[in-house]
């Protein structure tokens, strides 16, 4: 049976696919973590790059706390003529803006294609005069995306330099690759300098390259490299071996996986 949400993902790819806009699913971890999205949005943005938030997260994590702004309307609400598309868009200072998209993600394999349509039709609306869009999602979901974040052609780990945004890091990384993805860039923010921020990476690179197989892209420091350019470029071109690597662990995985169902299917036949 075909998942629904790779249904909705695959008309959202082709949708990203044709439009000019960079689209990446963006994961920030550690202690301030919507403060970090904020700054890789920002940093991505430069003086001339015009960045629009699609916004999946919900609670203290959000960006409209650390931005100031309510909840705000959702871009389910353009179902039925409730808000234009335009109305949706809150306010960033530098950037083109924020629109909350959880009640949406959430619905997205639920509906209908007119409904799928009009919400496909209100993202090329936003799209339009966007350079780069930014998915912001939740660490925790980083094992069952949503379908945006699904369709994203591009996923950043904007890592803290510390305990906690190390392991927030291998979480979403390890989930990240149970739900399929290649490859993976990674900005490190909170580090004391250059050094410190690129051990922290290598560190990362090692844990995840022997654990989980996934090929990692360093974009470098959040608070002081050009992160725009290095998402232009896929991930997976900096270590092919990887990539290769990443491939067959997941194909393994997925014996391992039916061999498990199967043997269950056995026992409940056997009872």
């Amino acid at each position: 049976m075909i998942d629904p949400r790779e249904d909705q993902a695959a008309g959202l790819r082709r949708l990203f696919r044709r439009a000019p806009p960079t689209v990446v699913a963006l994961y920030a971890t550690g202690r301030r973590r919507a403060h970090a999205a904020l700054q890789a949005a920002h940093r991505i943005a430069g003086h001339s790059q015009r960045v629009l938030l699609l916004d999946e997260v919900q609670g203290e994590d959000s960006l409209a706390g650390v931005l100031g702004l309510p909840a705000g309307g959702d871009l389910l609400s353009v179902l039925g003529g409730r808000s234009s598309v335009r109305e949706l868009v809150q306010p960033v200072p530098g950037l083109l803006g924020r629109v909350p998209v959880a009640a949406c993600a959430l619905a997205l394999p639920l509906l209908d294609d007119e409904r799928r349509d009009c919400v496909l039709d209100a993202l090329r609306t936003l799209q339009r005069p966007a350079s780069f869009i930014l998915i912001h999602s939740a660490c925790e979901s980083a094992a069952d995306p949503s379908p945006f974040a699904l369709a994203a052609p591009r996923r950043l780990v904007v890592a803290e330099a510390s305990r906690s945004g190390a392991t927030d890091a291998y979480q979403v990384i390890k989930g990240l690759a149970v739900a399929g993805a290649g490859s993976l860039h990674v900005a490190v923010c909170g580090a004391r300098g250059r050094a410190d921020a690129a051990a922290f990476f290598r560190s990362l690179n090692e844990l995840v390259r022997r654990h989980v197989g996934v090929p990692l892209a360093w974009l470098g420091e959040l608070e002081r490299d050009e992160l725009a350019t290095g998402l232009g470029r896929s991930a997976a071109e900096a270590s092919p071996r990887d990539a290769e690597a990443a491939f067959l662990r997941r194909l393994a995985a997925f014996g391992n996986a039916q061999a498990g169902a199967a043997a269950m299917r056995g026992r409940q036949a056997w009872d």
